[in-house]
């Protein structure tokens, strides 16, 4: 097993006139190639937190993450930011498109940062949209799109780099029930075929059956581990009554085009 990623007794506090918030309390995490994590907890729990710190996006109280074989908490900003475009791959709730950019552009801006080469950068940029099923839309504005198809342009701005590492932080919160399953085969698919170590957090319970493995957050603290299959039908672990599924709701369209889908039965 190849750990790809590594957070050892991380801890985050945040002081405020109220007094402190302990965020994250001594969080132990290791997630290997080929493995999706879920960290899931109702809101509040520290899910986003401990993310941002596994991401290199805060930095913790106290306590270290590696990527790979190297310490990402004893970089200074400019390697951290390096580390980031090399190793990691980020996929956000808000899909975080620039609307008046095509789904290539979006998923290419990542690249031109890096400064990958013009023929490289055209090629990673078709073969990260056919992954996520969207070769033939790579023209397309986001408002062009439906929800899902957004964030699978995103998905695919976040493997685009071939990063070591996703990580998603409520990456179906914005989509109804049946499009959120969609996108989490979708990224379950990309972590088993491409080796990629993921970790995604959830407060869905709908969600969780899709992991290999599923850490409990309850006021920043683990609670729980739990191994899981990636088999659709596997029950799914529960802590509380007040983390019970809702009812689905039917699909309601969120754009011009994926009305017209639906009209036209796509």
């Amino acid at each position: 097993m190849t750990l790809a990623l590594r957070g050892e007794k991380l801890s985050r506090t945040f002081s405020s006139a109220a007094g402190d918030v302990h965020a994250c309390v001594d969080i132990d995490i290791e997630v290997a190639a080929g493995e999706l994590v879920v960290v899931r907890g109702a809101s509040g729990a520290g899910k986003t937190t401990l993310l941002n710190l596994l991401g290199g996006l805060d930095t913790p109280t106290s306590g270290k993450v590696w990527l790979g074989d190297i310490e990402a908490t004893a970089l200074d900003e400019d390697a951290l930011a390096a580390l980031r475009r090399e190793r990691l791959g980020f996929v956000f709730q808000s899909f975080g498109l620039i609307p008046i950019l095509s789904a290539a552009e979006n998923v290419e801006l990542p690249l031109r940062i890096a400064k990958t080469p013009p023929a490289e950068r055209d090629a990673r940029v078709a073969e990260a949209l056919k992954l996520v099923g969207l070769a033939d839309h790579a023209a397309q504005r986001p408002t062009e799109l439906s929800g899902g198809q957004q964030q699978r342009v995103g998905i695919a701005r976040a493997i685009a780099a071939r990063p070591h590492v996703l990580i998603a932080d409520e990456p179906t919160g914005q989509l109804d029930s049946r499009t959120a399953a969609t996108v989490m085969d979708l990224i379950g698919d990309l972590v088993h075929s491409q080796g990629l170590a993921a970790v995604v957090s959830t407060h869905d319970p709908l969600l969780v059956q899709r992991a290999d493995r599923v850490i409990e957050l309850h006021d920043g603290r683990v609670t729980s581990v739990t191994e899981k299959s990636m088999d659709a039908s596997a029950p799914v672990s529960r802590t509380s009554e007040a983390e019970e599924p809702v009812p689905e709701e039917p699909h309601a369209p969120r754009t011009r085009a994926e009305a017209r889908e639906q009209r036209e039965g796509h």
